[in-house]
């Protein structure tokens, strides 16, 4: 048995070691059979190279054994990194079972290695993408739809199956006008996902899109409601235009005017529209929700 001073951790200079082309095939093809291999290739006149090793050593460090580290000077090294196609440096690749499996280039901010390690390794990819989805919706509601679309991709990155975040990148596609692009997100749903709330909800807020029709534009149409706020056909034009493209709570809040303005306005057609505006909010949705307590208000006032 060994014992340490201080209470300090064993040695763990094996997981990250110096390679060369030479042994290239025992310390990284063969080793990823067991065990993943990321391979750094770097060069000592790189400043980018030099940002990212002590990070990247750590990163593979924290992961106790569950990966390894092969860093090549290609420099001293130039064949493995030209048969792979390196052209600039840092270069990064990941192996698992012979084979490259990930890979990036460049300087990458710790947060990311952490990300691409785990996800080599299966490990904390679950808290991640709770993670990853938590930012998304911070973002969401300070209005930043690229934060949310970078955290929903890291996401997706890391479980391209997650319907969450299949239905917030599809969403957010919705919110921009692409709805053909917010479709081909959502084919990405395994099938035996596609009927699951999240992804049933936006499909629903698709055929909201599809069925708005010539609505009308929201701002023109916004500013007819407001010069005439009795005109319910106005407001109900809006409503399909906010939810075309993707503003349910806009919509919802159009709709419950016209309710409490004139219960059964144009038999019932505000209801009817809100009820699908939960559907495609989600049933469970805090929009849903509300919307429910408010419309009960109403129609029990």
């Amino acid at each position: 048995m060994s014992f340490y001073l201080d209470g300090a951790a064993p040695p763990q200079s094996d997981v990250v070691i110096e390679g060369t082309d030479q042994g290239f095939m025992t310390d990284v093809i063969e080793v990823s059979r067991t065990t993943p291999v990321i391979v750094d290739f770097w060069a000592p006149w790189c400043g980018p190279c030099k940002q990212l090793g002590p990070p990247l050593e750590k990163a593979v460090r924290d992961a106790g054994g569950k990966v390894r580290l092969v860093k090549i000077n290609i420099d001293e090294n130039p064949a493995i990194a030209g048969q792979l196609g390196v052209r600039s440096i840092p270069a990064v690749y990941a192996f698992s079972d012979g084979q490259p499996v990930d890979g990036f280039m460049g300087a990458v901010p710790e947060s990311q290695l952490k990300l691409f390690v785990d996800r080599l390794v299966g490990a904390g990819a679950a808290e991640d993408i709770e993670e990853l989805l938590k930012q998304a919706q911070e973002s969401l509601a300070l209005g930043d739809s690229g934060g949310a679309a970078q955290a929903f991709a890291a996401a997706l990155q890391i479980d391209p199956a997650n319907t969450k975040a299949i239905a917030g990148m599809a969403r957010l596609y919705l919110s921009a006008g692409d709805a053909d692009q917010a479709r081909a997100v959502l084919d990405m749903a395994p099938e035996d996902k596609k009927n699951d709330a999240d992804i049933a909800g936006v499909r629903a807020a698709l055929e909201l899109a599809d069925s708005a029709g010539d609505a009308g534009d929201a701002g023109e149409l916004a500013q007819k409601v407001a010069a005439n706020p009795d005109d319910l056909q106005a407001r109900f034009d809006l409503a399909e235009s906010l939810s075309a493209r993707g503003d349910l709570e806009g919509a919802s809040e159009q709709l419950l005017a016209i309710i409490s303005k004139q219960r059964d306005w144009n038999e019932d057609a505000a209801r009817l529209q809100l009820l699908k505006i939960f559907e495609a909010a989600g049933l469970a949705s805090e929009l849903a929700k509300q919307g429910r307590r408010k419309l009960s208000a109403i129609l029990f006032s």
